[in-house]
């Protein structure tokens, strides 16, 4: 390397989370190993990490995303290998999972490349490179609004322009809280969407969230914001968020869905508030399993589907487009079983022709925007005992990680097909 200046291109330094990136090494010598690495510091300080070792072209070139990774944390050509396979650092705290509370600020990542091929001890070494980059959530121009009126807690965000647009009521599942990125990413999109809180860690707020009518009002917040097309509002749901979604869509008469699009959950325990569903899942807590390493499994919970049309949503008064999205290798929910069901359900009915399955192999449960980190495996507050197990929610890196990009990308366009009045009516996503 004496005598020379490797130069590492990273573009855009500046994008959206779901932007992909080209990352390129210019000026090495020819067949040279090296290592490319990334290095997260996340809201909770722990450091996150992905490597991919390269050899230099004849022309002293690296380029990400034609050329193979000969091992690492991804192997293979894999453009976004240095975010997506992200892990925590050897040494770092257990059950740890990487997302984004603050949206107003970006996730900032370190991208270096190394001389040789290295697997550790990255930070004692010196870097023959280094660039700088930000992943955002919110697009310039994206308004964050909290919202707190009759009794609805949550966070809208507007796009940037005049609207009007289509609205989006965006759940969340189990873990409680107020989770905002994926609205804030769906309103850098072109969407109108409100993060909702409706598993408070506030005890005193339960009584708030106790009937279905408490979404109602979150639905109608949405719909009656002055930038948003009336009659073009979807329901947007992971998990718990999907049996909501469901269960509005199905037998709410006051609030009438444009269309739903459903990840990771079922329609087993159909309810009249999320207390009957959580005391109906801690009933049949007795199916639970323990597995690798004594991580806590759920899917069984909801096992066997039941016949009974009083245990389930009734399908067959879904009346909007509905998009479901299963992984394989769901070990929280028996999504695969669900979605069978509901199929069979669904086509008795006759109304099978509104369905849509993306059923993705070896993917897991937390199917999220792309180029998220994959955990097999994590931390999970209880929010109503408020103790910690660790919840095993399946999948693996690369199929999980290849779902995840292509659900993204058919999710937004369910939701532009149904929502939007015309293809020219859609705006483009900028940073």
């Amino acid at each position: 390397m004496v005598g020379t200046f490797p130069l590492l291109s990273v573009q855009p330094t500046r994008g959206l989370v779901d932007e992909k990136i080209q990352v390129v090494v210019r000026n090495l010598p020819p067949a040279l190993s090296v290592t490319l690495h990334s290095l997260h510091c996340s809201e909770d300080k722990d450091l996150w990490e992905a490597f991919g070792h390269y050899t230099s072209d004849g022309q002293g070139t690296v380029t990400v995303a034609k050329d193979a990774s000969l091992g690492g944390t991804y192997e293979g050509a894999e453009p976004m290998g240095l975010l997506w396979s992200m892990q925590p650092v050897p040494g770092s705290r257990t059950g740890l999972r990487l997302r984004k509370m603050d949206v107003l600020t970006p996730m900032v990542v370190h991208i270096s490349v190394y001389s040789g091929h290295m697997t550790e001890g990255f930070s004692k070494h010196s870097p023959l490179a280094t660039v700088v980059t930000e992943r955002w959530y919110m697009a310039p121009g994206v308004c964050r609004i909290d919202i707190k009126e009759h009794g609805v807690r949550g966070t809208l965000f507007l796009p940037p322009g005049p609207g009007p647009f289509p609205g989006v009521l965006d759940m969340w599942g189990g873990g409680g809280g107020l989770v905002e990125y994926r609205s804030c990413l769906l309103a850098s999109h072109g969407f109108v969407s409100m993060a909702l809180e409706y598993l408070s860690h506030d005890k005193n707020r339960t009584s708030d969230i106790e009937s279905k009518t408490y979404f109602e009002k979150a639905f109608r917040i949405v719909q009656e914001h002055p930038l948003v097309m009336k009659d073009r509002v979807a329901l947007f749901g992971l998990s718990l968020g999907t049996s909501v979604s469901l269960n509005l869509a199905a037998y709410s008469k006051v609030i009438s869905p444009r269309c739903c699009v459903c990840i990771s959950g079922g329609h087993v325990y159909p309810a009249k508030s999320i207390s009957d569903v959580i005391m109906k899942m801690s009933e049949d807590g007795y199916k639970n399993q323990f597995a690798e390493e004594g991580c806590l499994v759920w899917r069984d919970i909801i096992l066997p589907i039941p016949t009974d049309l009083g245990e389930k949503v009734d399908m067959g008064k879904i009346k909007c487009p509905l998009m479901l999205v299963v992984g394989e290798d769901d070990q929280n929910m028996a999504t695969v079983e669900s979605a069978k069901d509901m199929t069979q359900m669904m086509c008795a009915a006759g109304n099978e022709h509104l369905l849509t399955i993306l059923q993705y192999p070896d993917a897991g449960h937390l199917i999220e925007p792309p180029y998220t980190p994959h955990f097999r495996a994590s931390n999970f507050i209880v929010p109503q005992a408020q103790h910690k197990v660790i919840v095993l929610w399946g999948g693996y890196p690369k199929p999980h990680a290849d779902a995840q990009e292509d659900c993204w990308e058919k999710s937004l366009s369910f939701l532009r097909q149904h929502l939007y009045p015309s293809p020219d009516s859609v705006p483009k996503a900028t940073l």
